[in-house]
């Protein structure tokens, strides 16, 4: 029976680094992959850059903001809140008010 792994995957990748002088650049990526037993579909979307010097201890990891992707995201959540919002006040809108008869 196939498992959802063999469907979906989400890798980390490194590509080739990039050496100038006596620095070492390194891009990062994350995809996702999903596959189809007629096609697939894979995205790819940077995560960092692996900086390291010669002479230096270690090396340093720069994250990379995707800032439309966070504004985006930021926008699907305000749609999803005002939607839900505006079905509870439609909701209370259309119940039946009681009277109370003394």
């Amino acid at each position: 029976m196939p498992r959802l792994t063999d469907f979906i995957r989400l890798e980390n990748t490194s590509a080739e680094p990039v050496i100038v002088g006596d620095t070492r650049v390194t891009p990062q990526a994350r995809a996702l992959v999903i596959k189809f037993p007629f096609g697939g579909f894979i995205w790819n979307r940077p995560t960092a850059v692996l900086v390291e010097r010669d002479g230096a201890s270690g090396a340093q990891r720069i994250p990379i903001v995707d800032v439309t992707r966070v504004s985006q995201m930021a926008a699907v959540g305000l749609i999803v809140a005002f939607s839900v919002i505006i079905i509870l006040l439609a909701g209370r809108r259309a119940r039946p008010r009681r009277i109370h008869h003394e």
